[in-house]
């Protein structure tokens, strides 16, 4: 399968749960996004655990304008004040609109849990067809000591509760996921 028909994918199976997805061009659209999303939710606060220093630094001057604040790690002591979690993901499979993150990092497991909006983004070349395509991968990381792989499909959601679908009871109520035709830098 082609990227093209891959993106179209991913797109179109994320949409059925209910996650919003967009293309964009690179990490400074994607810090715009997180800041203006957060903005539109009339939140106040973005958590970036992972974020290379150079855009978080670039997040924390476009938050400082916006009158917006970055939490710093150690997450734990601001998990009930996230709004916005803003993370990259490792892989996306497009058959059935599902993020992959390599969550070994409490604050990343701690900020795309907690908040009340998951903005998330992939590489283009980082789509899989299928969770065969990440065999190879997981393989790879299971010979590495106990670590934590989140696959995240579309917002939290669960029936347990008489059997009526709810969102956000469990994580976010809403995934972002943005898709980077440009490699990250």
């Amino acid at each position: 399968m082609e990227h093209k028909e891959l993106i179209h994918l991913l797109i179109e199976k994320a949409g059925l749960v209910q996650a919003v997805v967009s293309t964009v061009g690179g990490m400074a659209d994607v810090l715009r996004y997180a800041v203006d999303l957060t903005l539109l939710q009339n939140g106040k606060t973005i958590a970036a655990p992972g974020l290379d220093s150079e855009s978080c630094q670039k997040l924390e001057e476009m938050c400082s304008a916006a009158g917006l604040t970055v939490l710093q790690p150690p997450l734990r002591k601001h998990q009930s004040d996230i709004h916005t979690a803003l993370t990259g993901a490792d892989w996306a499979i497009a058959e059935t609109g599902t993020l992959v993150l390599d969550s070994g990092s409490e604050d990343l497991r701690i900020a795309t849990m907690l908040s009340e909006t998951h903005v998330a983004w992939i590489p283009a070349a980082r789509i899989l067809p299928d969770a065969t395509a990440l065999s190879a991968y997981l393989v790879e990381k299971m010979k590495s000591p106990p670590g934590y792989m989140a696959f995240i499909t579309g917002a939290s959601r669960t029936a347990d509760i008489e059997r009526v679908l709810a969102i956000g009871v469990h994580g976010p109520q809403e995934l972002h996921i943005l898709i980077m035709e440009k490699n990250p830098s």
